[in-house]
């Protein structure tokens, strides 16, 4: 009887002690799972730290080959940035040891419209909309803030988001991708408006007095 009992609060204690373990969350899923996999049009900057001369600036072709100097073309399809840097890491680690290498996607979007520098830019997808104007150097006395057009293919692409949100939306969230244009609308009427109206009104007065003379 004894030992019977023993063999209960032993099983008991056992229990006890390897419950919790059972109800702990599962591991987080990698980071790999939900990061951005480069596209054609797509920009991949490459940071190898203390060689300037294997950083840059590159593009991804229709085909997903990316052109590496030394490595040639590396084929990104359906590769998410840390496996690719995994792969370059792996092709480096033949030349020297140990490279420490930064990766980080691009866009190619246009900026234009009411924006003080009007062009194509590379941009991270981690930026919100308001950042990528301010890179264009703002906006212009005439803009319409409320405004912004997100273009693709030569149609608006309408943005669900309401100014605050897309104020705090990266254009990742907000499905932007290279080839887009985000276009910042101008104001209907405007203080150079009036002052062409202006202009205007004076122009036709000073031709009607003429012409009754």
């Amino acid at each position: 009887m004894k030992r019977a009992a023993l063999a209960v609060a032993l099983a008991v204690l056992s229990a006890l002690t390897t419950a919790p373990a059972a109800s702990q969350n599962p591991p987080a899923p990698s980071d790999s799972l939900r990061v951005l996999a480069v596209r054609p049009g797509d920009m991949v900057k490459v940071q190898v730290w203390g060689h300037e001369e294997l950083s840059g600036e590159f593009p991804v072709d229709e085909n997903f080959d990316l052109f590496y100097p030394i490595i040639g073309a590396i084929n990104v399809r359906s590769l998410t940035v840390p496996q690719f840097r995994e792969r370059l890491t792996h092709e480096l680690e033949q030349l020297f040891q140990h490279p420490f290498i930064v990766i980080t996607p691009l866009f190619r979007v246009a900026v234009l419209g009411e924006v003080m520098r009007p062009s194509l830019y590379s941009v991270d997808p981690t930026m919100t909309i308001y950042d990528i104007i301010a890179l264009a150097g703002g906006t212009t006395p005439s803009a319409n803030q409320r405004k912004i057009e997100l273009v693709r293919g030569g149609q608006e692409v309408r943005l669900t988001l309401d100014a605050p949100a897309i104020g705090r939306a990266t254009l990742r969230d907000l499905g932007v991708r290279s080839g887009d244009h985000i276009v910042v609308s101008r104001k209907r009427f405007t203080r150079e408006d009036l002052g062409l109206l202006l202009q205007a009104g004076t122009f036709a007065l000073v031709a009607y007095q003429v012409f009754i003379k």
